[in-house]
């Protein structure tokens, strides 16, 4: 049956299945911009390879036999869902579908999409957010977790931590007066904490008189710190930009590194020209 498969050409599968819609040699041949003679003769030697009748012939009129209604109801939707992954593949070699947490689409992917596409102009970027890893093959995903159960290969940034505060503001005295540090508590409890016990004793400090305002994703602690002239426990990944355009100042403390990663599931199996760029680009740009 497979052999047989292979004898019947596609192009005959192609004038049947537009005869057979149309309900006219005449019609299809217009859409196939073939002639009428060439459509008979398609549909001729499929019929000759079947060894069947697909249509009852009635002078110029046609109409399907019982075999052709169900020989045409199987090419129609073959067709279509050959039309349909075309134009998904299509899309997907022209864009990207980029899905992450709200906190990385905002402080990072937004404000350097422009920067991707000007350094693409033939790839457009879609983000959206969202905490569950999407299963559509042509949608990547950069999540936020633990890097101990995420493959090697799969990382694209390994998380560390630090002190930020808005851009002008004094430093702070760490140990001569109380101090509110903003900081994150995440929805999803099985990740590690942010690190904060190993930064204090990293930078010799005790920590007694800090007390902790926490929120459930890192974006609400920064902006608060922004807006209140305060100061944040947060990633270092997150405060790049924010660093750079004079809006958050570092102090004289060290980052420490934590447990968290930025990463890809299945990084490798993204095969597009797009994605393949796309992946490349933020890896540098989060790295460099």
């Amino acid at each position: 049956m497979w052999g047989l498969s292979l004898q019947v050409s596609l192009q005959a599968l192609k004038a049947f299945e537009s005869a057979a819609r149309q309900g006219s040699f005449k019609l299809a041949a217009e859409e196939l911009s073939l002639t009428p003679t060439a459509i008979s003769h398609h549909i001729s030697n499929l019929e000759s390879r079947l060894n069947v009748n697909l249509f009852h012939r009635l002078g110029r009129r046609i109409s399907l036999t019982g075999t052709g209604i169900r020989l045409a109801k199987a090419t129609s939707d073959g067709f279509r869902k050959i039309d349909s992954a075309l134009e998904e593949v299509m899309k997907a070699g022209s864009s990207v579908r980029v899905t992450t947490t709200s906190s990385f689409a905002a402080m990072v992917l937004i404000p350097s999409q422009h920067e991707f596409e000007q350094a693409n102009p033939d790839i457009s970027m879609e983000i959206s957010t969202g905490e569950s890893v999407d299963s559509q093959s042509y949608i990547i995903p950069i999540r936020f977790g633990d890097v101990s159960v995420a493959e090697d290969a799969d990382v694209i940034k390994s998380e560390s931590f630090n002190v930020f505060g808005t851009y002008g503001m004094a430093p702070p005295s760490w140990s001569n007066e109380p101090i509110t540090l903003f900081t994150t508590e995440w929805k999803n409890q099985s990740l590690p904490a942010p690190p904060l016990a190993a930064w204090l004793e990293k930078n010799g400090l005790d920590g007694s008189n800090i007390k902790l305002k926490k929120f459930d994703q890192e974006l609400f602690g920064i902006q608060q710190a922004m807006t209140e002239n305060g100061l944040v426990f947060c990633s270092t990944t997150l405060s790049k930009r924010l660093l750079k355009s004079n809006l958050l100042q570092q102090f004289e403390t060290r980052s420490v590194k934590s447990d968290l990663c930025y990463y890809v599931p299945n990084k490798h199996s993204f095969e597009t020209r797009s994605a393949i760029r796309f992946l490349n680009w933020i890896e540098y740009m989060l790295n460099q």
